[in-house]
């Protein structure tokens, strides 16, 4: 497993940006798929972004497309959640996971929180109106 640890989390206006990052320590970063996920009060966790071990192909929630982008840098262990045109529904504790599948199990099941062994703690973003 590797350990995470999220950041960039706020409080930004409706229509905003927010860029959330999420440093990996332990075990190689560059061999695991990572994913964003959030979490609304009183609402199951749900995927937001995917993106495979080299970065070649990611995966979008359809409530997030053409406004979130992930990213990552291996040199640097750190994966990226840009937020843009947010909305107040975008309100949430934003989480990055970690995947150890290979990349074709991967692709089939990014959405799903058991594809996942390693989660960080969490950061809270809020869209004011």
């Amino acid at each position: 497993q590797v350990q995470l640890a999220e950041s960039g989390g706020g409080l930004v206006q409706v229509g905003g940006s927010l860029r959330l990052s999420c440093a990996a320590s332990g075990r190689a970063f560059s061999l695991y798929h990572m994913g964003w996920f959030r979490q609304a009060p009183g609402k199951e966790r749900e995927v937001v972004a995917g993106i495979s071990w080299r970065g070649g192909s990611t995966y979008d929630a359809d409530s997030v497309k053409g406004r979130f982008t992930i990213s990552r840098d291996n040199a640097k262990n750190t994966v990226y959640l840009q937020l843009n045109s947010l909305h107040a529904a975008d309100t949430a504790v934003y989480y990055c996971a970690a995947a150890p599948f290979g990349e074709t199990v991967y692709s089939a099941r990014y959405y799903l929180r058991s594809t996942y062994d390693s989660w960080g703690q969490g950061t809270q973003v809020t869209v004011s109106s």
